[in-house]
């Protein structure tokens, strides 16, 4: 019964892991895959390795404190873990059902608080401070990239480039006895960097979604002793790798052909923002949500991109800006409009659906806390 169990636990947590993989390898590789500068088979492989990477590292410490900070080890045992997972794997269900990136952090979280609540063992500090970082994280994520759009974005607008020229950036030269790699006719130097800029935060985002997720596949499971950390991260990090490879292809297409609404330049500045946060909280053992931060800073940018055409005077008089989607739009490259400048570009479509917008947040508010919720009911009636 026990080995069964156990088959079941792995199980789930390799459900967990895939889906991690599949929609994750989307968010970090997009802009590459949509740039031409990767190929699927090639961003998989690198979300693949660098996700590993990243749960290796800094994503033990996220591991430790699912796993037996948030409430003791000994709560862990092999049926309580194998609920916990099937919570996190629910939520994905659900969230995939309504097209709304749950996170499966936070709903983690919220079935483990929903255990230690049950039990009388929930560690209260552990938690407020968790619940602390999910309220300033994504703060921080808005106003970062408010400030950004509002004073940085435009003149990176005008200098930045990743635009390809077509076909490969390098080819062989063989006029020498040993063939030597050079730039493509066609290729410039821009373009070179552009397209290394777009992999390396691809790679950068890889490694923190390897360093926040690992720990939703396998940390109850480490915290029962049925997986060593080792193991468990090699685990989780091999899910996340099939999933890499297979329903990431879908995720990468949608991701990759739909950047007009989010241009190349804006979709990096909101993957090293919110790829930062979630790392450092990672690193501090803090389990936080990468979408919920990804979409504020997202948020944030285009606020802060139409706030250009108030100055700070207008805006305090209550004068504020027309937000929209445009506002990431590419401009011209040249010069930069004087801030309260008015800008026909900024103005032709709502920067987001305030019904999509308020969904997605019921959402993320919800599954959390319907885990807490099922998992106290669970324990509660029937302690496991």
């Amino acid at each position: 019964m026990v080995e069964v169990l156990l088959l079941v636990g792995l199980a789930v947590a390799v459900f967990v892991g895939f889906n991690i993989g599949g929609s994750s390898t989307g968010v970090a590789f997009g802009p590459a895959v949509g740039s031409n500068v990767v190929g699927k088979l090639a961003a998989a492989g690198l979300m693949s390795g660098f996700a590993l990477l990243g749960g290796w590292t800094v994503g033990r410490e996220v591991v430790r404190t699912m796993g037996g900070r948030i409430v003791p080890q000994d709560q862990f045992t092999l049926a309580a873990s194998v609920a916990v997972l099937f919570f996190v794997g629910l939520a994905l269900l659900i969230s995939n059902a309504f097209g709304v990136p749950a996170s499966t952090s936070m709903t983690a979280v919220g079935a483990i608080a929903g255990l230690g609540v049950a039990t009388g063992t929930l560690n209260a500090a552990v938690m407020l401070e968790i619940v602390s970082w999910w309220i300033v994280a994504p703060v921080i994520a808005f106003w970062l990239c408010a400030m950004i759009g509002r004073y940085v974005y435009p003149y990176l607008e005008a200098r930045f480039t990743v635009d390809r020229s077509e076909g490969s950036l390098f080819a062989l030269d063989r006029s020498g006895v040993v063939p030597r790699p050079r730039l493509a006719p066609g290729t410039t130097l821009p373009e070179v960097g552009g397209a290394a800029a777009v992999v390396g935060i691809g790679c950068y985002m890889a490694f923190s979604a390897g360093a926040s997720n690992v720990a939703n596949a396998v940390a109850p499971l480490v915290g029962s002793g049925q997986l060593s950390m080792n193991g468990g991260i090699l685990l989780a990090g091999g899910a996340i790798g099939l999933g890499a490879f297979t329903i990431a292809r879908r995720t990468l297409e949608t991701v990759g052909n739909d950047l007009t609404d989010l241009p190349i330049l804006a979709a990096l500045i909101v993957e090293v923002v919110s790829a930062s946060i979630i790392a450092l909280l990672s690193a501090l053992g803090i389990p936080a949500s990468l979408a919920v931060s990804a979409t504020m800073c997202i948020v944030g940018l285009g606020w802060g991109r139409a706030t250009r055409t108030v100055t700070l005077g207008d805006a305090v008089r209550g004068e504020g800006p027309d937000v929209s989607v445009d506002a990431l739009a590419a401009e011209e490259r040249g010069e930069v409009p004087p801030m309260g400048e008015e800008d026909a570009e900024l103005m032709a479509n709502d920067l987001f659906d305030p019904g999509t917008t308020g969904r997605v947040i019921f959402f993320w508010l919800l599954t959390p806390s319907l885990s807490a919720l099922a998992s106290f009911l669970l324990f509660w009636l029937a302690p496991l």
